[in-house]
């Protein structure tokens, strides 16, 4: 136990161990607000249709499989505006100032969600405008979240912190949608969206107990020149663009989540206690992979490991889209999440070790537009492509499509492959 502590190493310092139970409870409140809003607008939307007319044809397409989508369109909007700007304010400002702020309007945004539901006020359209308010503060947030990592913990240990915060998503994606489930099926949807505005208190409270205040030895000015400095600095660097752009191709053709709801209710029949344990599959996956990274030692040949473990993500979709068997869908969806702890860790090592300090916060913002944006247009590829194929046949192709972009993403970026490990930064410029 004590050599397994000891390798968390992150965990010995006293504000990472703050900044990390508090991210902790937040993402798990945020996962569970993530699976209620899904299944609230799939069931108010659920049995609509609408007719498209297309080259001279009427089309009826599903509404609950459009209204998913939509939600990937709502949220991706607000990212692209804002995530931009997020990074300049975490090189130019105090970091942990900026993640308190942006909790406290994520808190307030709950806290509205939850009167409205309660209140019996809500609809659709309130769902998706608070979901966008919600993206836009998340984008805001999440550089400054992202680049003060490397500020609280040595750069020798800054893989196991990156590694554990990895772990705190999956935990969180675990908990999250099989509290959500469990307290959907037996009480108003609005309590689960009242526990993550508590959560966000407490993320605020744990961050407002870090000492280190987020302040980097040169700051930027806010204006276009530090923006676009952050932006040439990211394309310029094509190891770390060569990450982004696997990110996003992995995520905007196969993110199976958004479809979930219909896999388990109507393609599985398992209802939102199966949507509930189903949704589990994928953080389990990831955590199991997630620990044994976190406890092992310095892994070699990262590069060919980072494209494996796409392809494999990739694979596992593609099966999963076309599986009618719990227990395969389940193991295959587990799966997607190892494929994508082990990339999501080393992508995240690699761009933190090679961008300077005073461009983490920008470099971050530009990745953000490649992993949130994928995921959420991802969401929206695959609600239209479900409303007229068919749910099993937009996983699939999705999952097709995946692996055969990360087969080119290997072919045109050729530093990845031969990219060894976290202190090999020759490859930097490559």
């Amino acid at each position: 136990m004590a050599r397994n502590l000891t390798r968390m190493a992150a965990l010995r310092y006293r504000d990472f161990r703050f900044l990390w139970l508090g991210e902790m409870v937040s993402t798990t409140g945020s996962q569970m607000q993530l699976f209620a809003i899904n299944w609230h607008v799939f069931q108010l939307l659920r049995g609509q249709t609408f007719t498209v007319n297309a080259f001279g044809s009427d089309i009826v397409m599903g509404s609950e499989a459009f209204g998913l989508g939509m939600l990937g369109l709502v949220r991706v909007i607000p990212i692209v505006m804002f995530a931009l700007l997020g990074g300049v304010l975490a090189d130019a400002l105090d970091r942990r100032r900026v993640m308190i702020w942006t909790r406290v309007i994520s808190a307030l945004i709950a806290a509205v969600l939850t009167y409205l539901t309660l209140s019996g006020q809500i609809d659709v359209n309130s769902i998706y405008l608070l979901t966008a308010l919600g993206a836009a503060a998340t984008a805001l947030d999440s550089p400054a979240r992202q680049s003060i990592v490397a500020n609280l913990v040595k750069p020798r240990h800054l893989a196991n912190a990156i590694s554990l915060n990895t772990l705190i998503f999956q935990i969180a994606t675990i908990c999250g949608p099989a509290l959500a489930g469990l307290l959907v099926a037996q009480f108003n949807i609005g309590l689960v969206y009242g526990i993550n505005t508590a959560t966000f208190v407490v993320a605020i409270i744990a961050i407002g107990l870090i000492r280190h205040r987020g302040k980097i030895k040169t700051a930027a000015n806010i204006g276009w020149r530090a923006l676009i400095d952050g932006i040439r600095f990211t394309f310029s660097t094509r190891i770390i663009m060569g990450t982004m752009l696997l990110d996003f191709f992995a995520t905007l053709f196969a993110s199976a989540r958004t479809m979930l709801p219909i896999v388990a209710g109507d393609i599985l029949g398992v209802g939102a206690a199966g949507y509930g344990l189903l949704a589990t599959a994928q953080p389990i996956g990831a955590l199991l992979v997630g620990l044994v990274m976190s406890l092992r030692s310095e892994m070699k040949r990262q590069g060919l490991i980072l494209l494996l473990s796409v392809a494999v993500y990739g694979l596992a979709t593609a099966i999963f889209g076309i599986s009618t068997s719990f227990a395969l869908s389940y193991f295959m969806f587990a799966l997607t999440g190892a494929g994508d702890t082990v990339s999501m860790v080393i992508r995240g090592t690699i761009r933190q070790l090679m961008t300077p300090d005073e461009l983490r916060g920008r470099m971050v913002s530009v990745n953000m537009m490649f992993f949130m944006g994928g995921p959420q247009l991802g969401e929206l590829e695959a609600g239209l492509v479900a409303s007229l194929f068919g749910a099993p046949f937009a996983i699939f192709s999705g999952g097709v499509a995946t692996v055969l972009l990360t087969a080119w993403v290997a072919w045109r970026y050729p530093s990845i492959r031969r990219y060894n490990n976290a202190d090999d930064l020759k490859a930097k410029r490559r």
